[in-house]
């Protein structure tokens, strides 16, 4: 039987309570620094919550976030119980959103080629010069002359 638009309804609300209790300063630990919850992917059964986010920082400051997440996993499932009037509290596995990062690197990719196109666009042909007809074969003339 499809779930239909529950899973994500729920997702959205957890990720906006999660939200807002990260924004008011209501988890007590300075190593989360500052994230931003991207999306939360429940499973069709509701028990499972995946809470992907992205945070500032370099390696070592995305590892301290992760450890801190998984410290404040249990208030927050506490919170989102007291919140949210769900059945069963879903369990909350924090991820690193991987996705930002790989837009990046694929419009860093598409700079690189259009900078690259333009440079061999400069170099090939001179300005001035007309750009053959692409239609037409190279050796046929002018039918008009």
């Amino acid at each position: 039987m499809a779930q239909g638009f529950r899973p994500d309804r729920v997702g959205d609300l957890i990720r906006e309570d999660l939200s807002a209790l990260l924004a008011r300063g209501e988890v007590h630990d300075p190593d989360i620094g500052f994230i931003t919850l991207t999306t939360v992917k429940m499973s069709p059964d509701l028990q499972l919550a995946r809470v992907f986010y992205t945070s500032l920082g370099d390696a070592v400051s995305r590892q301290k976030t992760a450890k801190a997440l998984a410290r404040a996993t249990p208030f927050l499932r506490r919170q989102i119980g007291q919140r949210l009037r769900l059945r069963r509290v879903p369990v909350l596995d924090f991820r690193f959103d991987e996705s930002i990062g790989h837009q990046d690197r694929i419009e860093q990719i598409l700079r690189d080629l259009k900078t690259e196109e333009a440079k061999r666009a400069t170099t090939d042909s001179p300005a001035d010069a007309p750009h053959p007809d692409p239609t037409r074969p190279p050796d046929a003339g002018d039918p008009e002359s």
